[in-house]
């Protein structure tokens, strides 16, 4: 069988959610795979969640955005809408296996994004990608929908990066319990551009998978000043392998430590933001535009990279 294409990808969601919307879900019911067969458990438990839906939202009036994005070996349709009993814009979105198969079903408020005034900075340093080989945007964009720090003013264009192999379809092998069943755990983090180390930490435990530490957000990080009002927050690097020492110059490249999973941070994986201070949630957040890299194979000269996208560095 021929996978879906996106175009088809993004009519199956628009058919489902009409689907949705009406009286008769059996036939909706037909077309859905676990676990949403779990979740509901019965047409009359996907008939109760509806009707809930309709009560607390009423009708749909408008659509404003629909969108589709590759992830970890499915396809996401997202729609935001307007409805006419609820003030903010809504999110349904529909989770579709390779074959087009629905196996997921959200419907919920819209974060309202951090408010920015950044909107049309254009990056002043000469950014590179944080790593060398190719890696998976698991949160990037200029949306909530695309990317969950947008609903923070200083981490409001942050990125996270992962590492996926084979089919895709995940970031670790095994049960995912142990740090390093994960693809990314201990690699090569870099310098995205030249500056002055003013932060460096390290010493911080790495969490077991899915327990987090609160009390130190970033964990083991570095922070880089850019000598132009741009500072680079490079976060949760694995402890004890944090390369560098407050007041260290480095250069773009430069081995700063390992990927780990310190600090706030339930996987292993690499966090990147750049704002305007160099304390950790008193700056701006600023778009972080990356020169010449590779997104999903196609060459990028300058850009930000977004969620589901594969980005590897062309130099």
């Amino acid at each position: 069988m021929t996978a879906p294409s996106s175009a088809l990808f993004l009519d199956l969601g628009r058919e489902l959610t009409l689907a949705f919307y009406g009286s008769e879900l059996d036939s909706l019911w037909s077309g859905l795979v676990s676990p949403l067969h779990e979740l509901f458990g019965s047409p009359r438990g996907l008939a109760d969640f509806r009707a809930e839906v309709e009560s607390h939202m009423g009708r749909e009036l408008r659509v404003v955005t629909e969108t589709v994005t590759p992830w970890l070996g499915s396809t996401i349709y997202n729609r935001i809408a307007e409805f006419e009993r609820f003030r903010k814009p809504v999110l349904i979105q529909w989770a579709f296996d390779p074959d087009g198969r629905a196996q997921g079903l959200m419907v919920t408020p819209v974060p309202e994004a951090g408010s920015t005034r950044a909107l049309e900075h254009r990056t002043r340093t000469d950014l590179r990608l944080p790593f060398d080989d190719e890696w998976f945007v698991f949160w990037g964009g200029r949306d909530v929908v695309d990317n969950a720090h947008a609903i923070t003013r200083d981490q409001r264009f942050a990125c996270d990066f992962v590492v996926v192999r084979g089919d895709g379809r995940g970031t670790h092998e095994g049960d995912g319990t142990e740090n390093e069943q994960y693809f990314c755990f201990g690699q090569r983090v870099v310098a995205p551009a030249q500056g002055v180390v003013v932060a460096a930490e390290d010493g911080i435990a790495d969490n077991r998978p899915g327990v987090m530490n609160a009390r130190t957000p970033l964990g083991n990080h570095v922070i880089i000043d850019h000598s132009n009002s741009e500072y680079s927050f490079i976060a949760h690097l694995r402890n004890g392998t944090v390369a560098v020492r407050k007041g260290d110059v480095v250069r773009a490249g430069d081995l700063l430590g390992q990927c780990g999973n310190s600090g706030n941070s339930s996987e292993p994986h690499i966090h990147y933001h750049l704002q305007t201070k160099p304390r950790f949630g008193k700056g701006e957040g600023l778009p972080a535009q990356f020169l010449d890299y590779r997104a999903d194979s196609v060459l990028v000269e300058r850009g930000e990279p977004r969620r589901g996208q594969r980005v590897c560095r062309t130099l």
